[in-house]
């Protein structure tokens, strides 16, 4: 699957939802990798049902214009809980019903048992979730839908930073790997991955602002996307 141009304006509607939400915030955060970056996005902030909506709106209108097939959907435990769910039910309100299961994080001793709740995993499972910081949820949701005798068949997420992903040494520390954790999962995983929203489109909304009304975000985005910023989309 080919990256969306900068100026989609599915893309811009969203950056600009998420900025108004509170979801996409500036200033000075650090990642999960250790990094300062500019700027931070919290899909938790979603959390009113007109937001939770709206949001389910432009997944189902991304996967729509993408042309990706699947049979059901699966959203990880936590955040892809909720996304899945409100995805399942906006694509059932434009016409495509499909199954829609998740997981518990701990495993259900009692009643029906086991991990897995919902419709049973069978055919090409799409994941819904937020953010791919390291793939790491991903692959865990891989794990689970191959363990069912289901296909892991693509992969939906909000947005894509479109930056390095860290590895573990054996000795613990960290580093650097010239890939992100969506091209990992594309091209070391063979899953399709499909984005709402990338960094290229949060640069291209700062500059369209007028007056540049937002260039100091402008400038450490592009300074944090020129040091971080994986090539190859």
């Amino acid at each position: 699957m080919t990256s969306k141009a900068a100026n989609d304006m599915l893309a811009q509607e969203f950056v600009q939802f998420s900025l108004d939400c509170g979801v996409l915030k500036f200033g000075e955060f650090k990642t999960k990798a250790g990094r300062m970056s500019p700027y931070f996005f919290n899909a938790g902030l979603f959390d009113d049902g007109a937001k939770l909506g709206r949001l389910a709106g432009f997944y189902a209108q991304r996967l729509v214009s993408s042309g990706l097939a699947f049979d059901m959907i699966f959203g990880p435990a936590y955040k892809g809980i909720p996304l899945g769910a409100a995805v399942a039910i906006e694509l059932a309100r434009s016409g495509k019903n499909v199954p829609f299961a998740y997981n518990r994080k701990e495993a259900k001793d009692h009643g029906e048992g086991g991990s897995l709740v919902g419709a049973p995993l069978k055919g090409r499972v799409l994941i819904v979730d937020d953010v791919m910081s390291a793939g790491t949820a991903a692959r865990e949701s891989i794990a689970l839908i191959k363990a069912a005798g289901a296909i892991p068949h693509a992969v939906v997420i909000a947005l894509d930073r479109q930056e390095m992903a860290t590895e573990t040494l054996a000795d613990g520390d960290t580093r650097d790997v010239p890939y992100s954790a969506v091209q990992y999962v594309r091209e070391q995983v063979g899953l399709q991955v499909c984005a709402i929203a990338e960094l290229s489109d949060l640069l291209a909304y700062l500059q369209a602002q007028p007056g540049n009304a937002m260039g100091e975000h402008l400038v450490r985005v592009q300074a944090y996307r020129d040091r971080y910023g994986v090539t190859g989309f």
